[in-house]
C-alpha cells in the first residue's frame, strides 16, 4: 500500500528545536518536515549530534518544539503523547521490582486494578519470550532479557506509536542480532499491539534489516538530508548485492562530501556564525584509519571501513570527519580518498607526526581560541571552568563539556596546550610563543 493512501500518524511541520537565547542560542534540529503512517516501521540515521534523539523526544511530548509544530492524528501535541512510548538504550529497570511488577508498574499509574495489571503484564511477558521469568528480578537477567522486559513494559500501555532510542545499543553483537529478529518477527507477524515504529540507529545494516524507510539526518544544526525506502522481502540478507547498494548509497548520504576548507574548520567561539563542532574522534584513531586506506590504492568505500576496522558507523563518521577537516581525507559519493598529505602523515614516524598534526590542528580556530585565551594572560594558564563557560555560551553544557575535552586532547597531542587533571587547569606548552594570534 502507498504512503499516500495510509493514514498520517505523526507530522512534523517546519519543527525547530533551540536551546539558550539570543544569536548564539544552539540549534538542535531546524526547519524539519517529516510524515509517519500507520503501518510503517521508521529508522533515523545520522552521526551523533543531528537530533535523533530529540526528535523522538518532540515526538512522544518529553520535550516542546521551539518553532514549529508536532501533530498526531492531526492534532498538536501538547504536553507527554499518551498514544506513543519509548524505549530507551539504557534498560531502565526497577531493581527492586521483578520482571512481573516492572512490566506492570506502567498500567498502575493508568490506575488499572491489581488483577487487570497482573493478567496483562503476563500475557506481554509472553510475547516477548520472557515466559518463566516473571518472579525473577533484573540482576537475575542478561542485558538482551533485560531489553525484552523494556519492550514489554513499552508495550504494556498499549500504544499506537513505538519510539525506540538505540534499543540495541547497550547489547554485546549476538544479543542484539537475537533481540532486532524476535521483534520484527513479532511486528512483521502483526502481533504486537501498535500502528507504527520509529527507531534511532547509528548502524546502517540494522536499519536497512528492518525499516520500511529510513530517514537520513545532517548535522550543524539537525536537519533531513537524505529519505530512502527499503523494498527488499523479510528476511533480508546482508550479503545480497540490493542490501549492499543499499549500504553504500545511505553511507554516502550520511558522510556527504568534503567542503572547502574555510568552512569544514569553522569558526572559533565568540566569532560570527555558529562555532564548529569539533568531530569526537582521537589520533590514535585517526592515524589507524588512515594507515589502513593507505595500503591499499588510497581510495576506499566507507561502508566497507567500519566492518574492515571494527567500528561502529558513528565512531567511523567522527573520525572521517577529523581527517577531513586537518586535510587528510576528502569524501565524495560514499568514497573517501587520502590526500598526500595524509598518506605522509599514515607513512611518518611517531615524532614526525606530532609535527604534522601540531601543524595542521593549530589551523582550527578552536584551538587557536584556546591558545589566544592562554596566551592573555600572565601566567599562560586559566581554570578549565573559564572555557567551560565561554563554550556554555555556544553549545548545553553537556556538548560544550565533550567539546572541551576533545580540544585539550588535540592540543596536548600537538604539545600545543597543558593540562593538570588535579588543578583543573589549561596553560600553554613551554614550546609556545607567548603573542596572542589572530583568529581567522
Amino acid at each position: 500500500m502507498s504512503a499516500n493512501n495510509r493514514e498520517i500518524l505523526v507530522r512534523l511541520d517546519h519543527v525547530t528545536r533551540a536551546y539558550g537565547q539570543g544569536e548564539r542560542r544552539f540549534i538542535a534540529v531546524k526547519d524539519i518536515n517529516l510524515e509517519i503512517y500507520t503501518g510503517e516501521f521508521v529508522a533515523l540515521l545520522g552521526p551523533s549530534g543531528c537530533g535523533k534523539s530529540t526528535l523522538l523526544r518532540m515526538i512522544t511530548g518529553l520535550i516542546a518544539p521551539t518553532e514549529g509544530t508536532v501533530y498526531y492524528r492531526g492534532r498538536p501535541v501538547t504536553g507527554v503523547n499518551p498514544y506513543a512510548t519509548m524505549v530507551f538504550q539504557s534498560f531502565a529497570l526497577y531493581p527492586w521490582l521483578t520482571v512481573r511488577d516492572n512490566v506492570a508498574l506502567a498500567l498502575e499509574a493508568r490506575g488499572e486494578p491489581p488483577v487487570v495489571r497482573r493478567e496483562r503484564a503476563e500475557k506481554l511477558i509472553d510475547l516477548v519470550g520472557m515466559d518463566g521469568f516473571e518472579s525473577a528480578y533484573p540482576r537475575e537477567l542478561s542485558g538482551g532479557m533485560r531489553q525484552k522486559v523494556g519492550f514489554a513494559r513499552a508495550l504494556a500501555v498499549e500504544p499506537e506509536l513505538l519510539c525506540l532510542d538505540e534499543p540495541f545499543s547497550a547489547l554485546d553483537v549476538l544479543s542484539a542480532e537475537a533481540l532486532r529478529g524476535e521483534l520484527l518477527e513479532l511486528w512483521t507477524g502483526g502481533q504486537l499491539p501498535i500502528r507504527a515504529v520509529l527507531m534511532v540507529s547509528h548502524n546502517i545494516e540494522e536499519a536497512i534489516s528492518m525499516a520500511d524507510r529510513i530517514v537520513v539526518m545532517g548535522t550543524q544544526p539537525g536537519h533531513i538530508v537524505a529519505e530512502f525506502s527499503i523494498d527488499l522481502p523479510h528476511p533480508r540478507q546482508r550479503k545480497d548485492l540490493a542490501f549492499e547498494a543499499l549500504v553504500d548509497r545511505i553511507y554516502g548520504a550520511i558522510a556527504g562530501h568534503t567542503e572547502p576548507e574555510a568552512k569544514e574548520v569553522g569558526t572559533a567561539p565568540g566569532a560570527p556564525g555558529p562555532t564548529r563542532i569539533l568531530p569526537a574522534s582521537s589520533v590514535p584513531a585517526l592515524a589507524g584509519m588512515l594507515e589502513h586506506i593507505n595500503q591499499g590504492k588510497g581510495r576506499h568505500d566507507l561502508y566497507k571501513l567500519d566492518d574492515e576496522l571494527g567500528i561502529e558507523m558513528d565512531a567511523l563518521l567522527q573520525t572521517v570527519e577529523m581527517a577531513e577537516m586537518l586535510g587528510f581525507a576528502q569524501v565524495e559519493s560514499g568514497d573517501i580518498q587520502i590526500t598526500p598529505l595524509g598518506q605522509t602523515f599514515a607513512e611518518a614516524s611517531i615524532l614526525t607526526r606530532k609535527e604534522i598534526f601540531a601543524s595542521r590542528v593549530r589551523r582550527l580556530p578552536m584551538i587557536q581560541w584556546l591558545m589566544n585565551m592562554l596566551k592573555a594572560v600572565p601566567e599562560h594558564t586559566l581554570p578549565w571552568k573559564v572555557f567551560h563557560a565561554a563554550l556554555s555560551l555556544e553549545f548545553p553544557p553537556d556538548l560544550a563539556e565533550r567539546q572541551l575535552d576533545i580540544a585539550i586532547g588535540w592540543g596536548r597531542y600537538a604539545e600545543l596546550i597543558d593540562y593538570d587533571d588535579r588543578g583543573e587547569t589549561l596553560s600553554l606548552d613551554p614550546s609556545q610563543g607567548r603573542v596572542a594570534e589572530p583568529v581567522r
